[in-house]
C-alpha cells in the first residue's frame, strides 16, 4: 500500500510566492550627478513648487549641491506669512543630504539677503558663501553667483524691484487661474510671465544685458563660465567664448542645472524627467482639495 503524501509537500506547489517586502521593492529611479545647482525656490510663498522640489531632492544624489539664492523668500514673508509643512520637509531634506556627505554650498540672493549676514559660517554642514568657483570634471572653472548684483534695477532702484516682485506675484495668480481653465480643456501648463519676457522688447533687452554682464565678469576673473539664477530663465549658451548657465527656478519651470560625472552640463526639466505635466502650485492644490493637508499655516 502506497503511503499517503505529506500534506505540506502536496500544498507547497499551490502556495503563491510571497510578495517582496517593502524594503526589497525597487523604489523610484534615482539620478546621480557630480554637481547640482538649484535656485529661486521661493520657499515661504504659495507659488513655490515645494512638492515637486522635495521629489527632486529625494530622487537625486550629487557630490556637490549648490543653492544659488532666493531659496527662502524673505520679501514675501514680511508682507504675508505663509509656511507649509512641505517647506520644512525641503529644508530637512537638504540638511540630511549635508549630514550624509553632500557638499552643500548656499549662496544667498536678494530675496534671502538676510543670510548674507552669516557669510563664511556653516550651519548644519551647509556652507554659506557670497559666491563660489566650481571646477568641473573636465577642468572648467565656473563662477557660481546668484546674479542680483548685476541687476541694475535691484541695485539702483530697490523700490522698483519690490514693486516688480508684487506685480510678479499678481501675475502668477492670474496665470494659475488661466491654467486652471486650460486644464479643464486638456491643455498643458502655459507660462504667461515667460511669454511676456520673450515678447516684450524691454524685458528681452534686460535679460540680454544681465547675461552679458555676468559673462563679462567671469571673463575678467579669468574663469571659463558662470552659473547663476535670479531671472527665472534656465539656459546654457556661449557668450563670446564664456559659458553662461542659468539654473532657472522652482516657481514655474521646475529646472536645475546638473553636471554629469563625465563633466557634461545640462538643464534638467524635472516635470519632463518624470514624464508629467507641470504640477499645480500649492495654493492651487489646496483650493481644489481643501482637506488634502491641514498643516498649512497662513496669516495676513
Amino acid at each position: 500500500m502506497t503511503p499517503p503524501r505529506d500534506a505540506s509537500i502536496m500544498d507547497r506547489s499551490r502556495i503563491p510566492p510571497l510578495p517582496p517586502s517593502p524594503e526589497t521593492q525597487p523604489g523610484p529611479r534615482r539620478h546621480h550627478y557630480r554637481a547640482i545647482w538649484i535656485s529661486d525656490t521661493h520657499l515661504g510663498t504659495p507659488g513655490c513648487q515645494a512638492e515637486a522640489l522635495l521629489d527632486f531632492l529625494r530622487r537625486t544624489e550629487s557630490t556637490y549641491l549648490y543653492l544659488v539664492g532666493d531659496i527662502i523668500d524673505g520679501w514675501q514673508l514680511k508682507r504675508r506669512w505663509y509656511w507649509h509643512q512641505l517647506h520644512n520637509d525641503v529644508i530637512q531634506k537638504v540638511l540630511r543630504k549635508a549630514r550624509k556627505g553632500t557638499h552643500v554650498i548656499y549662496i544667498p540672493g536678494n530675496h534671502d539677503e538676510a543670510a548674507r549676514h552669516y557669510l563664511g559660517i556653516a550651519f548644519g554642514d551647509i556652507a554659506i558663501r557670497e559666491e563660489s568657483v566650481h571646477t568641473t570634471a573636465t577642468g572648467q572653472r565656473l563662477l557660481v553667483i546668484h546674479g542680483d548684483a548685476f541687476d541694475a534695477v535691484v541695485q539702483g532702484a530697490r523700490w522698483i524691484a519690490l514693486l516688480g516682485d508684487v506685480l510678479y506675484t499678481i501675475l502668477l495668480r492670474v496665470n494659475r487661474h488661466f491654467n486652471r481653465w486650460r486644464a479643464r480643456f486638456g491643455f498643458s501648463y502655459w507660462s504667461l510671465s515667460l511669454f511676456l519676457k520673450q515678447k516684450v522688447k524691454n524685458a528681452v533687452n534686460y535679460i540680454g544685458a544681465f547675461e552679458h554682464a555676468l559673462a563679462r565678469e567671469a571673463r575678467e576673473r579669468g574663469l571659463d563660465g558662470v552659473v547663476c539664477g535670479h531671472i527665472h530663465k534656465a539656459e546654457i549658451r556661449d557668450i563670446d567664448g564664456i559659458l553662461y548657465c542659468n539654473d532657472g527656478d522652482w516657481v514655474e519651470s521646475l529646472t536645475a542645472l546638473v553636471e554629469t560625472h563625465e563633466g557634461e552640463l545640462r538643464i534638467l526639466h524635472w516635470h519632463e524627467e518624470r514624464g508629467e505635466s507641470l504640477p499645480l502650485p500649492e495654493e492651487e492644490i489646496h483650493d481644489a482639495h481643501p482637506d488634502r493637508d491641514r498643516r498649512l499655516v497662513t496669516a495676513d
